[in-house]
């Protein structure tokens, strides 16, 4: 099974005092950080091998690992992937922990009740160098227009609430490393658009819940979701 990395390094500096003492990816949802909402919902598909790429407090990140009772079957690197690196350098540092094979990457900071086995067999299907899950939520997240299931324009934050956004959960060919220069390159802006130009970002639309937690109200919602008895991501048992 395809390693998973999940961007764990930002700042996170939305979420206000929540983030002074903690990284993002630790903020805690119904008790639990946001992190291993995530990592529960790949290793419900069976994808269980994870790459933290770290950065801001990257210890507290490992620390809590060492010592949290994760499932038996995960294996967990932690690597500190630099505080100032971008998103794009993030994952090709990840990358060089993967070998030639293909692997899955997505935000630490976003959870969806995806169904990963259906995305990795779209990407599959269009082989395509690189796949990116599109959704439909607020605006002020990056824009794809897509044409036949293959993105034809990236567009990152735009104004207007409509059309299909970045939502992560990505699925990478090693090529795709290639595409990141350094470390100053945020994923989403040159490698993405690179591949769009060359017909090589694939798109697989997901209709159903997707949420980030940029904000502190996105965070009070996703507690108030978790308290309810509806709760979308939480496909594990």
């Amino acid at each position: 099974m395809e390693k998973v990395i999940i961007l764990a390094g930002g700042l996170g500096s939305r979420l206000g005092l929540e983030t002074e003492k903690i990284p993002k990816p630790m903020v805690e949802i119904g008790g639990i950080p946001i992190l291993v909402h995530i990592m529960k919902i790949y290793s419900y598909y069976g994808y269980t091998e994870f790459i933290l790429a770290l950065g801001y407090k990257a210890d507290l990140i490992r620390n809590f690992f060492s010592a949290y009772q994760i499932d038996a079957d995960w294996k967990i690197n932690c690597i500190d992937t630099g505080l100032n690196t971008q998103t794009g350098g993030r994952i090709k540092h990840a990358m060089e922990f993967t070998g030639n094979s293909r692997v899955m990457a997505t935000y630490g900071d976003g959870l969806a009740n995806i169904d990963i086995s259906k995305l990795m067999y779209f990407h599959k299907k269009h082989k395509k160098l690189a796949t990116v899950t599109a959704v439909r939520p607020p605006a002020r997240f990056g824009r794809l227009d897509i044409k036949d299931d293959v993105v034809i324009h990236f567009a990152e934050k735009p104004q207007a609430a409509e059309g299909w956004i970045n939502g992560g959960f990505f699925v990478l060919e090693p090529g795709v490393k290639d595409y990141i220069a350094d470390d100053k390159m945020a994923f989403e802006n040159l490698p993405l658009s690179n591949l769009v130009k060359e017909k090589q970002l694939a798109c697989y639309k997901h209709h159903s819940f997707w949420k980030p937690m940029d904000t502190i109200r996105e965070k009070k919602e996703l507690n108030e979701l978790w308290e309810s008895s509806n709760v979308p991501w939480k496909i594990w048992q």
